[in-house]
């Protein structure tokens, strides 16, 4: 199943988005885009690195355990079918599917406790 899904993704949680975009792009050279939520008027922030994998800052309550979080693009669609297939197969859904920037997302857990996310672009079939 996540065979086809490639890496998309490193999510952080940041308290202070201002301070983060800084650090990124000043301190570690990196280009940061600021994005908008989607009219929410929630800044969030994407960097992608050269070999393709996006770091996304995204401005939530930051806490150890709760961040970073590991992306992977579900480029064909079908998140939906997905969520409920790793279900059925006993995984623990810490987020249903629901609307994020662009597009849709849902979370999992490892049995570690990890948290691994999924992410859809908007612009794909959700396949319910």
């Amino acid at each position: 199943m996540f065979a086809k899904c490639r890496l998309g993704a490193v999510c952080h949680y940041v308290n202070d988005i201002n301070r983060t975009e800084a650090f990124y792009r000043d301190v570690l050279g990196l280009a940061v885009q600021r994005m908008d939520d989607d009219g929410g008027g929630n800044p969030w922030l994407i960097a992608t690195t050269i070999n393709g994998v996006e770091l996304l800052f995204i401005k939530q309550e930051s806490r150890p355990g709760n961040t970073p979080i590991v992306t992977f693009e579900i480029a064909e669609g079908g998140i939906d079918d997905m969520v409920s297939e790793l279900a059925t197969k006993g995984v623990t859904i810490v987020t249903p599917v629901s609307h994020a920037p662009g597009g849709w997302s849902a979370e999992i857990k490892d049995p570690e406790g990890h948290v691994l996310s999924m992410y859809q672009s908007a612009d794909k079939p959700r396949k319910r």
